[in-house]
C-alpha cells in the first residue's frame, strides 16, 4: 500500500511539474513578440511609399504588414527553411545536420535554426548563440507554432529580419536598396534579400560583393531547379547586379507625413489618399515655380488639389522645400498655417448675398470713395468705377463695392455663415473684423480655403429635389470619412452662379495677367493678395477638381510683386494641366428661377428700361424695383425736360432715361462714353418731374470723423473735402457752418482747416440746389 501511494504521488509530482512546464513555456513567449520604435511611413492610395521617417533608435524599422509577397517567400524558404511548411517549429533533420557539420568543423558553421527559431532569437534579441540558447529558441519555437500560422510566422520574419547597416524589415530593404516596394522585386531582387539576413554585412559597398552574389546565384539557379524560373528568367536574373549602395527614401509629402504623426501619436503607417503621380508632377512643379519666385525673395509656396466628388486629397505640397531649421521656414506645414485671406472670401459674400435675395447677378454697386468710422477700402488700381454689376465687381475682385455690400450684408451673418462653411480660424468675434472681414482682416489656412470652394464646387452640380446639404470634409486617410459637415446654407444655384462669375471675366491692371494663364479649359478662378503684399492666394474649380494655392514667406514678410495674380496663379494653371479636362457645371435647374430685371442696372424692371432675364436662386426673393431708370418729358429737341406748366402735353416727347446718383455718375461717365445725363429743365419749366439731386459729396460722408494729424513739419494738416454735380462745367459755394468760405469750378475740392468739434458743410449751385453734410473732427492725443 505505501508503495503504490508512494508511486502515486510521483505520478502527481511529475504531472504538476510538466504542467508548470508547459504553462511556463506557454507563458514565456513575450506578447508582443516585438517592442522596438517603429518608423512612421506615409503611403499613396496605391501603396507607393511617399515618405518615411526613421525610428527612434535610429534603425530603419517600417511598421510590419500581413504579407509576404509570393517571390520573396518562396526564396526565403528555400534558402532559409526548406521543410518550413511541415515541421512544428523545429526541423530534427535540420539540428542533426548542423550538429554533424559542427562537429566536423570542430566550431559552429551551422546552426540548424527553422524560420520560426529565428523569430524568437529577433524578438528575443539573443546574442549568446550556444546550446542552451538553442534549446529555448526550440521551446519557444513550439509554443510560437501553436498560436501563430505558418503564414503570420512568415510575416514577422519579414517585418523584423536584418538586412544590413540600419535596414530592419523587408519593406524597408526593399525601399533602400531597390527604390520599389517588396511586392514589385524581381527575382533576383527577392533572392539577393532572402540570403541577406542570414549575412547582412554583405550588403556594405565594396566588401565582399562576390560573396553576396554567389549566395544570390546559387539561390536563383536552386529557384530555376523547382521550376519558379524558367530559362529565359534565370539567365536575365543572374545578370542583374547587386545594389551598390543604399538608396534615399522618397520625400514627396514630408509636411504631411510630420502633420499626421503629430495628430495620430502610436500610428506608424498611414496611408493616404494621395495619387503617387499626381503628388510627385505637383511637388516638382511647385519647387520649380518657387525657385523662380525666390529671385523676388519669395521663398515659400503650398498647393493642395481636391477631387471634389470624393473630397479625397490628391496631391498635398506643404512647403516647396523641406529643410528642419531653415531659416526660409521649409519645414512649416503651409497648408495648415493660418494667413490673411485678402479677397479669398468675396466669393462666399456674393453667394450668400444671392440667397439672402439682397443682390442679382448683374445688380449695380457703387463704386466710389468710400468711409466707414475711418476705414476707407481702396481698389487694387486706386481707381473708381461708379457702378458695376455684382457679378463683375466679384469677377474684377472689386475692394469698394465688396466692402459696400458686406455693409449691406451685416458683419455678424456673414462672420457665421463663414464659420458654418468650415472655416476654423474665425476665434474673434464679427466686431473685432468688422469690414475688413471680406478684404483679409482674418486669417485662414489652405486647407480651409480649399475645401470652402471644395463644398461650394459640390454643391453646384446637384441638381435633385430640394433636400439638406450638408457640408463635406477633406479626406486625407483612405479610412477617413468626408461626411458629418453642417447643413449648408448655400444653395446649388448661388454656388453656379457664384463659380458662373468667375469663370472668365479678366482682371484689372495687375489683375489682368489672369488671362495670360487661362487655357482652353473651362475653370472659375479667383485669386487674393493681403495688405502689405504678404500672402498670395489663388483658387480654382472645374467640375471634377479643386486646386488651391499660397504664395509668400513663412516669415509673413511682404514683397512688391507678391500678389495673387503674378505669384500664386501661374502654379494654379500649371497644376490644373496635369489633371484630366473636365467639361463645365450644368444649371442646376431645379434650384434656379428666371427673373426680368432692366438691362443696364440689374434690378427688376420697373417698365421704364430695355429688359432681360437673369437667373436667381430659387428660392431667394429679391424684390428691388429698379431705382435708377425713370420716364422723363422732353421737349422737341430733346435736349430739355419740360413739364405740363410750361409746355402742351401734345408737343412733349415722353423717353425712358437712366439715371444715376451724382457721385456714382461722376466715375461712370468715365468708363462708359455712351451714358447721357439727365438733360436740365427749360428755364420755363418749375420741373414738376422725378427729381434727382445733382449734388453728391465724396467725402465726407453722413457723420464722418475726422482726426487731423500734424504734418512734418509739426503743423496741423488739412482735410480735402470733395464734391461732384451733375453739371460738370457748373460753379459750387462752399459754406462751412454757414461761413461762406469760396468756391469751386468744374473739380469741386477744398482745402480746409478745421477746428475740433461737430461742423457743418454746405454747397450750393447756381440753380439754388443746396447740399449739407455733418461731420465731427478729433482732438489730437497728446
Amino acid at each position: 500500500m505505501k508503495a503504490w501511494l508512494w508511486r502515486h504521488r510521483r505520478r502527481t509530482l511529475a504531472a504538476v511539474a510538466a504542467l508548470a512546464i508547459a504553462l511556463g513555456v506557454w507563458r514565456s513567449l513575450p506578447d508582443p513578440l516585438f517592442e522596438q520604435p517603429l518608423s512612421s511611413v506615409l503611403q499613396a492610395r496605391d501603396g507607393t511609399l511617399l515618405g518615411a521617417r526613421i525610428a527612434d533608435d535610429g534603425q530603419w524599422r517600417f511598421p510590419p504588414t500581413d504579407q509576404v509577397p509570393q517571390k520573396f517567400r518562396r526564396a526565403l524558404i528555400t534558402f532559409e527553411d526548406k521543410r518550413f511548411e511541415q515541421h512544428p517549429g523545429v526541423d530534427p533533420l535540420a539540428l542533426a545536420r548542423a550538429i554533424r557539420l559542427n562537429l566536423q568543423q570542430g566550431r559552429v558553421v551551422s546552426g540548424g535554426s527553422t524560420l520560426s527559431m529565428q523569430v524568437i532569437r529577433l524578438a528575443r534579441d539573443a546574442r549568446d548563440r550556444g546550446y542552451i540558447e538553442k534549446l529555448v529558441e526550440s521551446l519557444l519555437a513550439l509554443r510560437l507554432e501553436l498560436g501563430y500560422s505558418k503564414a503570420e510566422i512568415l510575416a514577422l520574419y519579414a517585418g523584423h529580419a536584418p538586412f544590413g547597416g540600419n535596414v530592419i524589415g523587408l519593406e524597408a530593404a526593399a525601399w533602400r536598396y531597390f527604390g520599389r516596394a517588396p511586392d514589385q522585386l524581381s527575382w533576383a531582387e527577392a533572392s539577393t534579400l532572402a540570403v541577406l539576413p542570414n549575412s547582412p554585412a554583405l550588403i556594405h559597398p565594396g566588401r565582399n560583393r562576390d560573396k553576396l552574389q554567389a549566395k544570390r546565384d546559387r539561390l536563383l539557379r536552386q529557384l530555376h531547379t523547382q521550376g519558379a524560373l524558367g530559362e529565359m528568367d534565370l539567365a536575365l536574373a543572374l545578370r542583374e547586379p547587386l545594389p551598390v549602395e543604399p538608396l534615399p527614401l522618397p520625400q514627396q509629402a514630408p509636411h504631411l507625413l510630420e502633420t499626421l504623426r503629430a495628430q495620430h501619436p502610436g500610428t506608424y503607417r498611414f496611408h493616404s489618399t494621395l495619387d503617387a503621380r499626381l503628388q510627385a508632377a505637383a511637388t516638382a512643379l511647385v519647387r520649380e515655380r518657387a525657385a523662380a519666385l525666390a529671385r523676388q525673395d519669395i521663398h515659400n509656396a503650398a498647393a493642395l488639389i481636391v477631387d471634389h466628388h470624393s473630397f479625397e486629397v490628391l496631391a498635398y505640397v506643404g512647403n516647396n522645400e523641406w529643410a528642419v531649421n531653415n531659416e526660409r521656414g521649409h519645414a512649416v506645414d503651409l497648408i495648415r498655417r493660418p494667413r490673411s485671406t485678402g479677397s479669398i472670401l468675396k466669393p462666399f459674400l456674393y453667394a450668400a448675398m444671392l440667397d439672402a435675395g439682397e443682390i442679382l447677378p448683374g445688380t449695380l454697386v457703387a463704386d466710389v470713395p468710400t468711409q466707414y468710422g475711418g476705414y476707407m477700402p481702396e481698389n487694387f488700381d486706386h481707381g473708381y468705377r461708379g457702378a458695376v454689376p455684382a457679378e463683375v465687381a466679384l469677377a474684377q475682385s472689386l475692394n469698394v463695392p465688396s466692402v459696400r455690400m458686406l455693409k449691406q450684408h451685416g458683419v455678424q451673418r456673414f462672420h457665421e455663415y463663414l464659420r458654418q462653411f468650415g472655416m476654423s480660424t474665425l476665434t474673434r468675434k464679427p466686431d473685432d473684423y468688422g469690414l475688413t472681414l471680406i478684404l483679409g482682416g482674418a486669417e485662414a489656412t489652405l486647407r480651409d480655403v480649399a475645401a470652402m470652394y471644395a463644398n461650394m464646387a459640390d454643391i453646384a452640380r446637384k441638381d435633385g429635389p430640394a433636400a439638406p446639404i450638408h457640408y463635406r470634409r477633406l479626406k486625407l486617410l483612405a479610412d477617413g470619412d468626408s461626411t458629418g459637415g453642417k447643413v449648408a446654407e448655400i444653395s446649388p444655384g448661388a454656388a453656379w452662379l457664384t463659380l458662373r462669375a468667375l469663370l472668365e471675366v479678366a482682371r484689372p491692371n495687375e489683375e489682368g495677367y489672369w488671362k495670360s494663364f487661362a487655357s482652353s479649359r473651362r475653370i472659375a478662378w479667383k485669386t487674393g493678395t493681403s495688405w502689405g503684399l504678404r500672402d498670395a492666394w489663388a483658387v480654382g474649380n472645374t467640375t471634377r477638381h479643386t486646386v488651391a494655392v499660397w504664395a509668400g514667406n513663412a516669415s509673413g514678410e511682404g514683397r512688391p510683386g507678391l500678389t495673387g495674380a503674378t505669384a500664386a496663379a501661374p502654379i494654379l494653371f500649371d497644376l490644373f494641366n496635369r489633371l484630366e479636362p473636365a467639361g463645365w457645371f450644368n444649371p442646376p435647374a431645379q434650384h434656379l428661377k428666371e427673373v426680368e430685371v432692366c438691362a443696364n442696372d440689374g434690378y427688376l424692371a420697373n417698365g421704364n428700361c430695355e429688359t432681360e432675364r437673369q437667373w436667381a436662386p430659387r428660392d431667394s426673393h429679391f424684390d428691388q424695383l429698379s431705382p435708377h431708370n425713370i420716364r422723363v418729358h422732353l421737349d422737341r429737341t430733346r435736349r430739355q425736360r419740360v413739364d405740363s406748366g410750361c409746355e402742351r402735353v401734345a408737343h412733349m416727347v415722353q423717353a425712358n432715361w437712366f439715371v444715376l446718383p451724382p457721385g456714382p455718375e461722376f466715375f461712370y461717365r468715365r468708363h462708359h462714353g455712351d451714358y447721357k445725363v439727365l438733360p436740365p429743365y427749360r428755364s420755363d419749366c418749375a420741373g414738376s418731374g422725378p427729381s434727382r439731386a445733382p449734388i453728391e459729396f465724396l467725402y465726407p460722408t453722413a457723420g464722418t470723423r475726422i482726426y487731423i494729424p500734424m504734418d512734418l513739419a509739426e503743423t496741423k494738416s488739412r482735410v480735402v473735402f470733395e464734391a461732384v454735380h451733375r453739371e460738370r462745367e457748373t460753379t459750387l459755394h462752399w459754406h462751412l457752418d454757414d461761413t461762406y468760405i469760396g468756391s469751386t469750378r468744374t473739380f469741386h475740392q477744398r482745402a480746409l482747416d478745421i477746428p475740433v468739434g461737430t461742423h457743418s458743410v454746405t454747397v450750393v449751385d447756381p440753380q439754388g440746389n443746396r447740399l449739407s453734410r455733418q461731420f465731427e473732427v478729433l482732438a489730437q492725443e497728446r
